[in-house]
């Protein structure tokens, strides 16, 4: 599926979109599901283990900004990738032994989807390596004007900014102040509904208050190598390894010199990355009224 310039590509700036992965069928039918289980959030009033919620949501009028971990919810979102095509792609940028880390679908409604903050995934999740990405794919023709993610090329073979708050405890997002320089060189994720962007666990990144009238949802799935262990530990080991996608279990970890900065004290706000950020008293984006 990818060239070696792919390849290369994404090894030099942390960051490819691969065109039309989804068939017009699939597509459809992801929609459909989508479309089922926002009109589920009609029950709860608060964030659950499947909805993160928008703050203008009511039950009259649901309003829902992520759903948790899609892999768990719905068949579907576990078929996709673990699909061939997808095994390919991670197998030339990751390697043949691959881990499911999780799961999100973050959904833009036109006029209000809420941004996402500048970032580095790794901040979150840091591993005894750095091979992981995570797939982002668009349900949804994306350009500027409905909030695509913004990538900033070259960011994964430095630094880990400081994701902490004035408080010391970790928020989950960069002070801009500190990254201006590098929020001036991104480049948007955009394409036609069916496509797929690869980004580096270490690649800065964000997105902007959708303010078209355009939905723009954003599938994402996070892959890590499969002897890549994350340094908050295991809790499961069984559950750890029926998240391979690819390869035996690992019981030896491969240790790389990546730097590391611990997602340590924990937010003072639990939850999505939306309920994280907001620990912090500095943003960057613009937000919904």
């Amino acid at each position: 599926m990818l060239t070696d310039q792919d390849i290369a590509a994404y090894h030099r700036d942390g960051v490819i979109v691969v065109p039309d992965l989804l068939d017009a069928g699939t597509l459809t039918e992801l929609r459909r599901v989508v479309a089922e289980i926002v009109a589920g959030a009609a029950a709860v009033t608060e964030h659950n283990d499947i909805y993160d919620l928008e703050p203008s949501h009511t039950p009259a009028m649901p309003r829902v900004r992520r759903i948790k971990a899609p892999h768990k919810v719905h068949p579907l979102f576990d078929q996709i990738v673990r699909g061939q095509p997808v095994i390919d792609i991670l197998t030339s940028l990751i390697g043949p032994g691959l881990r499911l880390h999780g799961s999100k679908l973050n959904i833009k409604a036109a006029q209000y989807g809420s941004p996402v903050e500048w970032h580095q995934d790794w901040a979150f999740y840091p591993h005894t390596n750095d091979d992981i990405l995570a797939i982002g794919v668009l349900l949804d023709d994306t350009d500027l004007s409905n909030g695509p993610m913004l990538v900033t090329p070259g960011t994964h073979t430095g630094d880990v900014w400081n994701h902490h708050g004035e408080d010391g405890r970790f928020c989950g997002l960069i002070d801009p102040d500190m990254i201006k320089p590098e929020i001036a060189q991104a480049i948007p994720c955009m394409g036609t509904a069916g496509s797929m962007s690869f980004h580096h666990v270490r690649a800065l990144h964000g997105s902007a208050l959708n303010t078209s009238n355009r939905s723009r949802n954003l599938l994402l799935y996070e892959v890590a190598a499969s002897d890549a262990w994350p340094l908050m530990g295991v809790k499961d080991y069984d559950e750890f390894n029926s998240r391979l996608l690819a390869g035996p279990p690992v019981n030896t970890p491969r240790l790389t010199n990546v730097p590391v900065r611990m997602p340590l004290p924990p937010a003072a706000r639990q939850g999505s990355i939306y309920e994280t950020q907001l620990g912090a008293s500095k943003s960057y984006f613009e937000k919904a009224a």
